[in-house]
């Protein structure tokens, strides 16, 4: 058996507002965790909450600090203030982690190189429609890899889950931490990317996983995807020369082109009276939706759910112009602010 000294110092930070249903299950899951105590912290940042979630939190044995400052980001940074572990790791109050999660994570930090150590995360309820949705769309909110990768830069579709994430602090100092001008969205990723700029490896690690109580509700599910959005528009304003915003711009950019083109083909429909424009309008659907249909099939004959075929193409259509809307919504009022100013 290793020796406590073997263990990095180890700060858990979780950010939380509101999380009154959830964050008990959070930090039970917290309390059992099969690591030296005598080397791990766990630090509760809530953003004034208005629920039950603070009464809860102090019935354990945590520390429960005040959020300074606005946005996910400033919560994560106020946890780094008041946290001294050598390794940060990073869930949310609405998360349940394995027992052996800490000590996967300080695994992955064998090499000083090593800044960051990125999990998987997947819904833990089953019964849930939207749940199971997120799991196994083509979108899925659970990161794409399945073996262990070590890195310097991000990839599409294997991205690390923003409730599963941990930094060496030293690393992360250098990249002056969270950035707090980035909220809603990709703010969790910022940070990594610049680190694997600044030379640190970038750890992307299956085995580090989580369960997540994924959006309950189709408005939350929407609302969630349009900040999302908003956050890959801010990405780009304050940070130009990010590849992921540069990701987001092309993704933004094409999506509005489909969305003039489908505007416009509908447009002269009504303008001629011809039905041609119309079936060339419904043919960009029909195109994507045949597309997903094949992308679904299998995972409709594996759960025996054939109507997931139907639903689940057409709940990505509602996520992907929630994503859009949210972009162009950010860049307008972004705009109209730099203008006022």
């Amino acid at each position: 058996m290793a020796r406590v000294s073997e263990y990095p110092s180890l700060s858990v930070i979780v950010p939380v507002l509101n999380m009154g249903r959830t964050i008990r299950a959070t930090l039970d899951s917290l309390m059992k965790l099969d690591y030296p105590r005598e080397n791990l912290e766990i630090i509760v940042v809530d953003g004034q909450s208005k629920d039950d979630t603070r009464k809860i939190v102090g019935e354990y044995p945590v520390i429960l600090v005040d959020q300074e400052g606005k946005g996910l980001n400033a919560a994560r940074n106020t946890g780094i203030k008041h946290s001294s572990g050598e390794i940060l790791a990073y869930t949310d109050g609405d998360c349940v982690v394995p027992k052996n999660w800490a000590k996967k994570i300080v695994e992955n930090f064998d090499n000083p190189l090593i800044g960051f150590v990125g999990g998987t995360m997947e819904g833990y309820d089953r019964r849930s429609i939207l749940s199971n949705y997120m799991d196994e769309s083509l979108f899925q909110s659970k990161p794409g890899f399945r073996i262990r990768i070590e890195t310097t830069d991000l990839k599409l579709m294997q991205f690390p889950a923003g409730a599963n994430m941990a930094f060496r602090r030293a690393a992360l100092a250098k990249v002056k931490f969270f950035d707090e001008h980035i909220t809603y969205g990709f703010d969790d990723l910022q940070p990594v990317e610049a680190m694997g700029f600044k030379g640190f490896r970038i750890v992307l690690d299956p085995e580090v996983n989580i369960l997540h109580q994924h959006r309950s509700t189709l408005r939350e599910l929407l609302k969630q995807h349009f900040n999302y959005g908003r956050g890959g528009s801010l990405l780009i304003i304050h940070k130009r020369a990010s590849i992921l915003a540069s990701w987001y711009a092309a993704y933004l950019i094409s999506t509005l082109a489909i969305f003039l083109i489908f505007g416009f083909l509908l447009y002269i429909g009504f303008k001629i009276n011809h039905p041609m424009p119309f079936n060339l309008a419904y043919g960009i659907i029909g195109i994507y939706w045949v597309l997903n249909t094949v992308y679904y099939l299998p995972v409709s004959i594996r759960s025996g759910k054939l109507w997931k075929i139907i639903a689940y193409p057409a709940l990505d259509i509602l996520r992907g112009i929630a994503f859009s809307l949210g972009g162009l919504y950010q860049m307008v009022r972004s705009l109209i602010l730099k203008v006022k100013i």
